[in-house]
């Protein structure tokens, strides 16, 4: 099965949870990235996306001041991954526009770049962030930038 320690050193979820306080500075969005290593029993018959959407409520994610929240939420067993987006992101953004993001980081799990996939789809979310979602005056860091991992 595959570890996060296996893929991830901690200079590489330094590296990521740089990236986001990076992208934050553009932007009132808010970003997590969440790492499960496996599923749970209770857990079989969930959809990716419902095993995100869990995640995205268990991380208070839904509770930033203008619904910017997105989480990145990574299943390594199985190798899938699924991007959530607040309900004030989805008002102005397609959610076809997170597949694709998914997709490309996807591509780079295949090839083994773990790291890079991650940082590439970060910078693409920062873009549409920083575009629809510029940094206010009286913007604050609301959730926290490390990497989770379950």
């Amino acid at each position: 099965m595959l570890r996060v320690r296996d893929i991830f050193s901690r200079d590489d979820l330094r590296k990521i949870s740089d990236k986001i306080s990076e992208i934050e500075k553009n932007t009132s969005g808010e970003i997590r990235v969440s790492i499960r290593e496996k599923r749970s029993l209770m857990e079989k018959k969930l959809s990716i996306f419902d095993m995100a959407l869990r995640e995205f409520y268990r991380l208070g994610m839904d509770k930033t001041k203008d619904g910017t929240g997105v989480l990145v939420y990574i299943l390594l067993s199985e190798k899938k991954l699924q991007i959530v987006a607040d309900k004030g992101i989805n008002d102005k953004v397609e959610n076809e526009t997170w597949q694709k993001i998914a997709d490309k980081i996807a591509e780079k799990f295949k090839q083994g770049k773990y790291l890079d996939g991650i940082i590439d789809g970060l910078d693409e979310i920062g873009k549409i962030l920083s575009q629809n979602f510029p940094i206010k005056p009286d913007d604050r860091n609301e959730l926290s930038n490390e990497v989770e991992i379950r």
